[in-house]
């Protein structure tokens, strides 16, 4: 067994390649063991989010604190709260960050890498607040 106290998890910002907006990131396990998992503490300040990307075994996020939006190339955008768990297919392209007025802080699980695309423009960003919102 292996306890961190968290003196050693340092937050990072995240690559302006792959988000917009200020993020930090605290990676809390590394995948690489077989069956191990990626495990980041992920920050987002309002209106931050990752760019477009997918992962070829999937993603669970989970939200923690705050609200936010994800939205897969195939659906609607979807508001997210603290308590809500979203469940990335593999290969499924995706983005997901806080809404524009709230920051959102989740955990994001993926055994293996990210596959980064384009930045998620302002206009699909406001697009998909919009709605987000519409949909309650």
């Amino acid at each position: 067994m292996e306890i961190t106290d968290g003196d050693g998890i340092w937050a990072h910002p995240g690559d302006e390649r792959h988000f917009s907006g200020r993020v930090w990131m605290a990676e809390l396990a590394a995948a690489g063991a077989p069956g191990a998992c990626e495990v980041m503490s992920v920050h987002f300040a309002p209106g931050a989010r990752t760019a477009w990307h997918s992962h070829p075994e999937g993603q669970l996020l989970h939200v923690t604190a705050g609200s936010g939006m994800v939205k897969s190339a195939e659906g609607e955008p979807r508001e997210i709260r603290a308590g809500y768990t979203v469940r990335a297919a593999p290969g499924e392209r995706h983005w997901h960050g806080a809404t524009a007025g709230h920051p959102m802080t989740h955990l994001a699980i993926q055994p293996t890498g990210t596959e980064w695309f384009e930045h998620v423009t302002e206009a699909e960003y406001r697009e998909a607040g919009e709605r987000a919102r519409s949909r309650g």
